[in-house]
């Protein structure tokens, strides 16, 4: 066997072992670009070798979402099919696993209606609310992974010949994943977790009541919830079973009050946004609530997140990445959130994770409002890290104390 083999058996067995953690007699859904049929059909093989009892691959062609907004009827977007929101709420309550590998090309969409790509998705937030609480509750077990497509791999690596890209962000892939020759990645991952675990419990030991972030661009203070929780890596599904929902995972991150965030921040990264760049964000905030944006690019695209529904303009999640991390050190944009996310600060506007609050996944909506956690249909993250960036700790009793200096923990 070829040591690349080698490496793609590994990366199989790890997010089958250590990202979606299928359990024997689990029914597993891969969601999977066509591009990426050699690892997804290696990851069917793992799963089944674990016991799933079943494994169903629903395939993705971007070509086809693209053909969609160029011809369908202009009334039409705001469809979405009830029997797949049906399907996927019946698959979650049965205690069904999911594992996506997200890679959207970042200039999927270029040129398309803003408001079209808007209608689309919201129309599919609406449909999927019930299934998206099993995940954003953490009641089944889902990830995220990643894997090259032609597309994305000449973004990302335009800088190479075209016939080196889709090796270079293999190479980059096994690298942030920990997957290499001469150690199991299931193990190394098993270190991994520990070690940002600490992280964790150093900051729910603190009980900040705001954090008050510094950066050129940047000047803006962040209130945390009575009772907010800093988790980091995976969590526990309604089961019992640790699985990690983002691979690869560098953040340790908690939810803001929604009603507490004041002053200004700039991204420092481009946001792949549904298949539209997004770059240079600016962002506004007063008394939680975006006042004021712009974009140095697409910003329509960014007017219309921010119009998804009340809760888009507020702030959902805040995440602390070290700025010398192993894919900040990689120093090159993905335009994928799932890796820059990985390699920076952030923060995400539209809904808190109920599990980032005590007792959060057993509130109601209006309940986790009085608690201070945003509601919305959407969740996007965006990045604010840099080697520039300064964070000061509010502890309890007033005094102040930093967190983070020139990009990295004090």
């Amino acid at each position: 066997m070829k040591s690349f083999e080698q490496l793609l058996d590994k990366y199989a067995q790890l997010v089958i072992k250590v990202g979606v953690n299928v359990q024997p007699g689990q029914v597993l859904i891969v969601n999977a670009p066509l591009e990426t049929a050699e690892l997804t059909r290696l990851i069917v093989a793992k799963a089944y070798d674990a016991g799933a009892k079943y494994v169903m691959v629903d395939w993705d062609d971007e070509a086809v979402t693209r053909i969609r907004y160029e011809h369908a009827p202009a009334d039409s977007f705001s469809y979405y099919p009830q029997w797949h929101s049906d399907m996927m709420e019946k698959f979650a309550e049965e205690g069904g696993a999911i594992l996506r590998i997200k890679v959207p090309d970042p200039e999927l969409l270029s040129g398309v209606d803003a408001g079209a790509v808007a209608t689309a998705v919201k129309a599919a937030a609406v449909a999927n609310q019930k299934y998206s609480a099993y995940t954003r509750n953490n009641k089944i077990s889902w990830s995220l992974i990643k894997a090259p497509t032609r597309a994305w791999a000449a973004k990302v690596f335009a800088d190479l010949p075209e016939e080196q890209r889709i090796t270079a962000m293999w190479e980059a892939i096994f690298l942030m994943n920990r997957v290499d020759e001469k150690r199991d990645p299931v193990e190394a991952w098993r270190e991994h977790i520990a070690e940002l675990k600490k992280s964790q419990d150093r900051l729910n030991a603190k009980r900040y009541r705001s954090l008050h972030y510094r950066a050129p661009g940047t000047d803006l203070k962040v209130g945390l919830p009575e009772g907010h929780l800093w988790r980091a890596a995976g969590g526990e599904n309604g089961q019992g079973v640790y699985f990690v929902a983002n691979m690869p995972t560098e953040e340790v991150y908690t939810m803001p009050h929604r009603a507490r965030v004041n002053g200004t921040v700039s991204s420092t990264m481009p946001l792949n946004l549904n298949g539209r760049l997004v770059d240079g964000i600016k962002l506004t905030f007063t008394n939680g609530k975006v006042t004021a944006f712009d974009a140095a690019e697409g910003r329509e695209h960014l007017a219309t997140l921010l119009e998804t529904d009340e809760g888009a303009s507020y702030l959902g999640e805040m995440a602390l990445v070290p700025h010398d991390s192993p894919i900040s050190r990689l120093n090159r944009i993905f335009y994928n959130t799932g890796i820059d996310e990985n390699a920076s600060c952030h923060f995400a506007l539209g809904s808190a994770y109920p599990v980032n609050i005590e007792g959060g996944t057993k509130l109601s909506r209006e309940e986790l409002l009085q608690a201070g956690a945003n509601v919305s249909l959407t969740h996007v993250d965006f990045m604010i890290g840099s080697a520039e960036l300064d964070i000061d700790g509010e502890l309890p009793d007033g005094t102040l104390e930093p967190v983070f200096r020139k990009g990295n923990w004090a």
